[in-house]
């Protein structure tokens, strides 16, 4: 049977039972499985041919990550990971084996909770009653209506927006990481102050949640927080990724 090669959906520890009745990328699902090498095994499936991220792919992608990780520790791999054959795979299961199994063991019993801090949009009356520029630029817009007043006025805004919510997305960090594991910087993301995600154990989730919604409640004039979790720990996998200390935030 020819395939486009093969994806790689995680490293586990060898002997991890694979969730029944779960299947993988494609239409129709990819029959998953797993390959071995000493005490590591990957969980792979055939390539569809034209691997695009779909909704239904990324989802399933998804799902499974999550199921395996109520077998056992995971290291999940990112949406669209394919290697040209086993052989690829196994080798790299080799080279790395220690690594990998270090990080397993960091990450049992353990979830990722995504954090990200944008400007809150909703709060531009508390912006203008507490930051005395803004409300000067919007004064003068008043008196002297014109584009070039709009200009300074709206940049005027946008840049305290930001400010404020990157103030209070390093008060989160500070607030949020005595409940987590380890904590690990995000790449940018547009329109975002603040990009973090939190490394915390399993039967501690619930509790992370609600004290970081509480935050943003207390902080919604400073700050929209929007939360994702649990999910599969792939901030704390990569070596590009590593936990970072609060005062570095």
């Amino acid at each position: 049977m020819v395939t486009d090669g093969v994806y790689v959906y995680a490293i586990l520890r060898a002997g991890t039972a694979l969730p029944k009745g779960l299947g993988g990328v494609g239409s129709p699902p990819a029959p998953v499985r797993t390959i071995g090498q000493g005490p590591l095994d990957a969980v792979v499936s055939d390539a569809p041919p034209e691997l695009r991220a779909r909704r239904r792919d990324l989802l399933a992608h998804q799902e499974l990550l999550m199921r395996l990780a109520d077998e056992g520790p995971v290291l999940p791999m990112r949406f669209g990971m394919v290697a040209p054959d086993e052989k690829t795979v196994l080798e790299q299961l080799a080279a790395a084996e220690s690594r990998h199994a270090a990080a397993l063991e960091q990450l049992a019993g353990r979830f990722e909770i995504n954090v990200k801090a944008l400007p809150a949009q909703n709060a531009l009356a508390a912006l203008v009653a507490e930051e005395k520029d803004v409300r000067r630029l919007r004064d003068a817009a008043r008196r002297r209506p014109g584009y070039e007043a709009s200009i300074r006025l709206g940049e005027a805004v946008t840049t305290a927006l930001t400010r404020r919510a990157a103030a209070a997305g390093r008060r989160m960090v500070r607030e949020l990481t005595p409940g987590a594991r380890a904590v690990a910087a995000g790449p940018t993301v547009p329109g975002c102050a603040l990009n973090m995600s939190f490394l915390v154990d399993r039967g501690d989730t619930d509790t992370f949640l609600t004290r970081a919604r509480a935050f943003a409640d207390a902080h919604r004039e400073h700050v929209e927080l929007r939360l994702a979790g649990p999910l599969p720990c792939y901030s704390f996998v990569s070596s590009e990724a590593r936990p970072v200390p609060v005062g570095g935030v």
